[in-house]
């Protein structure tokens, strides 16, 4: 079983409903909470209105206790008071538990998705509780304080990330780079790149999500760190490479494709 807390994208390309549709692609059932809706589509983001933290705690509270996860997935925590809600709850999971956090700052189409007060508490209470970070590019440099413009520079910004935060894994993500490379960090400062293919397609909406959703999913079902990447970077090529071509804008990935396929996550 595993969690998500993300954000509501009616669209269903990213946040929740994407998670627990990748969640099934692996044979895992999903739950989730609500930190905020969206109004947008595959055209982008025209509106956002974040959660009640007080809401968003309960019901994390509510869910685990009838259903508690074997993996937790964050996503868009959007403000401040959600972070410090988050975080409680995150105190709660069972260290054994996977952590995977997908920091959703800015939507592609460039809406800010993360109050910029809330970058202190996620250093000081929330990544500490995490296991797993999967930024971007864009994303690692806000988090990390070093400006991300080459690998290079991917290298640098992971080993200060992990240096504040000693016990995470970090996988900066390159699939909106020329040149489509990701880049683990373990503890203790280990490093592995996992070299990808460009999928030439409009339907990149969601990418970053269904690749931490699929990462956690492939943790829960046991695999090895560098296993879990190169298995999520695996369905995700295949999620973009087999998308259904829908909407006007940057369309959804097929993020059911290996149940279509009969294969359930076995890929």
């Amino acid at each position: 079983m595993a969690l998500t807390i993300a954000g509501f994208d009616p669209s269903s390309g990213a946040g929740v409903t994407a998670d627990l549709s990748v969640f099934a692609a692996h044979g895992i059932f999903g739950t989730a909470a609500i930190t905020a809706t969206t109004i947008q589509s595959t055209t982008g983001v025209a509106a956002v209105r974040a959660g009640d933290p007080a809401w968003v705690q309960r019901t994390l509270e509510h869910i685990s206790t009838d259903l508690p996860a074997a993996g937790v997935k964050v996503g868009m925590v959007a403000t401040d008071a959600i972070v410090r809600a988050v975080a409680e709850f995150l105190q709660t999971v069972p260290g054994r538990v996977p952590v995977v956090y997908d920091p959703v700052i800015r939507s592609s189409s460039g809406y800010e998705l993360l109050d910029p007060g809330a970058l202190r508490r996620i250093h000081a209470e929330f990544l500490p509780l995490v296991t797993w970070v999967t930024p971007n590019w864009m994303e690692l440099s806000v988090l990390s304080g070093v400006r991300v413009r080459s690998i290079e520079d991917v290298d640098r910004a992971a080993d200060a990330l992990g240096k504040l935060h000693p016990g995470l894994y970090i996988v900066a993500t390159g699939g909106d780079q020329e040149e489509p490379v990701d880049f683990l960090r373990a503890p203790g400062g280990a490093v592995q790149t996992f070299r990808g293919e460009r999928v030439e397609t409009t339907s990149t909406h969601g990418t970053g999500c269904a690749f931490s959703a699929a990462l956690l999913s492939r943790l829960i079902l046991g695999d090895a760190p560098a296993k879990a990447v190169a298995n999520a970077k695996s369905y995700v090529t295949e999620a973009l490479r087999s998308a259904p071509g829908l909407g006007q804008g940057r369309g959804p990935l097929n993020l059911l494709w290996p149940l279509r396929a009969g294969r359930r996550g076995n890929y």
